[in-house]
């Protein structure tokens, strides 16, 4: 079983959830950009969570199915296509073998994650299939996917997959086929202008109080100097009212740096291991997604949120996934699912 790479689109990577353990000795994180949409796509093809899926950027790609496949795709959309039919997204698809799929521009968000049921069988480096590519390494050959490549997939298939696999297979008078029901979920698309929720950070009282209140009162634009490593900001300058050196050490997804042309840079998947600028903020991990999905031009605002408000709203959000776990079981053993 194996999907074909006939256009690569304009970054089109392997991503899990990460290379997790190895940062003490100085290996990245790496990982997806949009975790949730990640996990979510892979629930839908019976997947474990943090299975390798296809991470398309901006503009998607165009794969030919070699085999019959079961897949989802989720997160940004980039008006994904069989022939004349436009497929939508959040909801398991089956596609039949020789059938081409087309991604394009992206009309909203960002970042589309495709899964494929059983994953991909290429080879992982320290626990990861994710694609670092400055390292040049996991994915495929540590590089971004190119026109004529092969991506072999796993024939190890769950007892999800195979059910909507047979099930779907018997439906399919089409090149493919997928239900009437989809995952409904909290996230939305960011628009032009976002709010983005933050914890003050570890350096955040040596700022003066003017540079705070235009942390949260004024916007910010994200730089077309920006990648999968941080997003950098254009706006008003942050000064702190200390000239003081700031001892490097560990940073986060989501930590918000400033150096000392006063710009903002959040640390996004590919970010370094240590960081020696001021952190003025920290990006709670459910609007990490939601950022991911915001593009060069797109605009931030920045509110506060106490840290028991980003306790309960992380944990909001795992028990969203947890229902979305039971409702796929419910459907698979359903008498007569859709």
């Amino acid at each position: 079983m194996s999907i074909k790479v006939l256009r690569p689109g304009l970054l089109t990577t392997l991503q899990d959830l990460g290379r997790v353990g190895y940062q003490k000795y100085g290996v990245i994180v790496s990982g997806a950009m949009d975790p949730y949409s990640l996990r979510i796509a892979n629930l839908l093809v019976g997947n474990r969570e943090d299975t390798a899926c296809l991470e398309m950027t901006m503009q998607g790609a165009t794969l030919e199915v070699e085999q019959d496949t079961l897949m989802a795709i989720t997160g940004g959309q980039l008006t994904p296509s069989i022939g004349n039919y436009q497929i939508p997204l959040w909801r398991p698809v089956f596609v039949k073998r020789g059938n081409v799929i087309r991604f394009g521009n992206c009309a909203s968000g960002c970042r589309t994650y495709v899964a494929v049921a059983g994953g991909f069988d290429i080879l992982p480096v320290m626990g990861s299939q994710s694609t670092y590519l400055r390292a040049k390494i996991g994915g495929l050959d540590g590089r971004a996917l190119q026109e004529g490549d092969v991506l072999p997939v796993s024939k190890e298939l769950s007892d999800h997959a195979k059910y909507f696999m047979n099930l779907f297979k018997e439906k399919a008078e089409k090149s493919f086929y997928l239900p009437d029901w989809r995952v409904r979920t909290s996230v939305t698309l960011p628009n032009k202008e976002t709010v983005i929720r933050v914890l003050p950070g570890t350096h955040y009282d040596t700022f003066t109080e003017a540079s705070k209140e235009r942390l949260y009162n004024d916007a910010f634009q994200i730089s077309p100097q920006s990648d999968r490593m941080g997003y950098r900001l254009d706006g008003s300058e942050l000064a702190r009212s200390e000239a003081s050196e700031v001892v490097s050490e560990a940073v986060a997804l989501g930590t918000v740096q400033v150096p000392a042309d006063g710009n903002p840079i959040i640390l996004l998947a590919d970010r370094q291991t240590t960081g020696g600028y001021p952190r003025i903020a920290q990006v709670i991990s459910v609007d990490i997604p939601k950022l991911a999905q915001m593009k060069p031009g797109d605009s931030i605002q920045f509110s506060e949120v106490t840290l028991e408000e980003a306790q309960q709203l992380y944990m909001e959000r795992e028990s969203e996934l947890k229902e979305i776990k039971m409702g796929l079981y419910v459907k698979r053993h359903e008498k007569t699912p859709s």
